[in-house]
């Protein structure tokens, strides 16, 4: 009986090591991410969670599924309030993006009704469902300099047209 009673506390033991060990990798995660998003996949087939997951990945961003409670243990001194957002199955995207995680899911939500946007964090910031929405519809970085790159251009185009009209003028 004794024999019993410390195998208990070493198996104790071990479990209570392997929870402090999973709560100190979501503080770090939590600590060393631009954004993170979390959503509820209950519903998506496990082809679409592949895919979902295999687009995260190859955005630089981590899916990850956790138990609330270790969840609600490792951002209790964080200052966010998550504990509302912690209910029922959620899954939580890490990324060191600010936005690839939530235009990544904001599409993928679009296309699959049944994953649902419960919150996000972006750049230290707590976002409601609306504010992901608005977050996901700016446009990427390489977008912007796009847009950038061609309103220098057309300034630069106008300047040589006016020059040109001007070095035609004088030659006259």
């Amino acid at each position: 009986m004794a024999l019993r009673k410390e195998q208990g506390k070493v198996a104790n033991a071990k479990v209570i090591e392997q929870k402090s060990q999973i709560v100190s990798e979501i503080k770090e995660k939590f600590n060393n991410a631009k954004s993170v998003v979390l959503f509820d996949p209950r519903g998506l087939k496990v082809s679409e969670v592949t895919e979902l997951r295999k687009t995260l990945r190859e955005s630089g961003s981590d899916y990850k599924v956790y138990k609330n409670t270790l969840t609600k243990r490792a951002v209790a001194d964080s200052g966010y309030e998550l504990d509302s957002y912690l209910e029922g199955p959620t899954a939580i995207s890490f990324s060191s993006d600010e936005l690839a995680p939530v235009k990544i899911l904001s599409d993928f939500a679009k296309d699959h009704e049944a994953l649902e946007l419960k919150v996000g964090i972006v750049e230290g910031k707590l976002a409601n469902v609306d504010e992901l929405k608005k977050y996901a519809a700016i446009p990427s970085r390489e977008g912007l300099l796009t847009m950038l790159a061609g309103g220098m251009i057309g300034v630069v185009r106008d300047l040589s047209i006016c020059l040109d009209l001007y070095s035609k003028e004088k030659e006259q």
